[in-house]
């Protein structure tokens, strides 16, 4: 059990803090130039110089783009006709085609949004250089960003990943504990036992608590040494928060082991949930951009307060007062999973 517990969730936390990550690289572009002019040339330099494309191939006509496209060996291609030059120089405007294989939505969107940031750098370098000057009045824009400068993903996702390996870790091991006692048969000597039910339940939460908060320790410790999270909140406050948290994720273990009579029963409902508390709880898809019918179940989600309490602590800065709401929320969940968990395991006094 000590590899499940600890050596287990540090590997996940290493290949998917490298692996989750938001930022598309190794593009790959097909470029057809029917204008062959310098204009033509510099744009698709622009491209080249991008960490993001990869032009596997140049050619003339778009037949050979989309045949590209189409086997998987092109991501998208950019198409400049003829005249385009000629149409900036006299008409100061001129038209180009971008076509984006779609399949990923994601990935398309996120590639059209890099094609149309090179597009526009490439606009203004040729108003100033043919214009003679930038427009009279035109807006300059200065722009910095807040708490994760460097726009490093790994910052963003590697507090999420550890949410949701101390959830995994906590709620399936919690999960076997009482469902094991009635497939070994000791449940039957445990009820006869002059224990209260509350004392049996704690008892069994209690050394996986301690595991989890001692989990999410090494793997901020190892999230600090391998991928230099930033630390700018208290810590005192994150753990203070996972105490609360724990007793929520390990009373559900608890809760579905007492409904369970086998313990391949036990995982199958814990898997259920952790489905949907992971997929629904901000770490890869914004809770934002969710159907309004989506964030009510949001609402009921322990991972998404979690989730966004790391990462409002560890990357804003931010304090008790900032998250007192999601305090709020989690010791609620706890007093009633817990509740639930105690009054539906059914113990018979000798």
């Amino acid at each position: 059990m000590l590899p499940l517990i600890f050596l287990m969730p540090l590997v996940q936390l290493i290949i998917l803090a490298n692996a989750a990550d938001y930022e598309v690289e190794n593009i790959q572009l097909h470029i057809v130039d029917q204008d062959l002019s310098s204009a033509s040339h510099r744009l698709a330099g622009k491209f080249r110089a991008s960490r993001h494309f990869h032009v596997v191939s140049h050619s003339f006509a778009s037949k050979a783009a989309i045949k590209d496209l189409e086997a998987n060996q092109a991501d998208l291609f950019l198409q400049v006709p003829a005249n385009f030059e000629r149409d900036l120089l006299r008409e100061d405007k001129a038209q180009i085609q971008l076509t984006i294989n779609a399949i990923n939505g994601m990935k398309a969107g996120i590639i059209n949004g890099y094609v149309n940031a090179i597009i526009r750098d490439f606009n203004g370098e040729i108003l100033v250089e043919w214009g003679g000057e930038a427009l009279p009045g035109g807006l300059q824009v200065s722009y910095k960003h807040w708490y994760n400068p460097e726009l490093d993903y790994q910052n963003f996702m590697v507090p999420g990943i550890l949410v949701v390996l101390v959830t995994l870790v906590g709620m399936f091991l919690c999960g076997m504990q009482i469902v094991k006692e009635k497939e070994i048969g000791t449940i039957e000597q445990i009820n006869v036992s002059p224990i209260k039910k509350y004392q049996f339940i704690t008892g069994k939460l209690l050394p996986f608590w301690i595991i989890g908060m001692a989990e999410l320790a090494v793997g901020l410790v190892v999230g600090k040494l391998l991928f230099d999270i930033p630390l700018v909140g208290s810590l005192w406050l994150v753990f203070g928060f996972a105490a609360v948290y724990l007793l929520v994720v390990l009373g559900l273990g608890l809760l579905l082991s007492t409904l369970s009579n086998t313990q391949q029963q036990s995982m199958f409902l814990a898997w259920f949930l952790l489905i949907i508390f992971i997929l629904l709880g901000g770490l890869f898809t914004p809770i934002e951009s969710m159907p309004e019918w989506t964030k009510k179940i949001v609402l009921f989600n322990p991972v998404a307060y979690f989730v966004e309490v790391m990462r409002l602590v560890l990357m804003k800065g931010s304090g008790i007062y900032a998250i007192r709401h999601h305090f709020l929320v989690m010791i609620a969940f706890a007093v009633l999973v817990n509740t639930l968990a105690v009054l539906n395991y059914r113990k018979q006094g000798a």
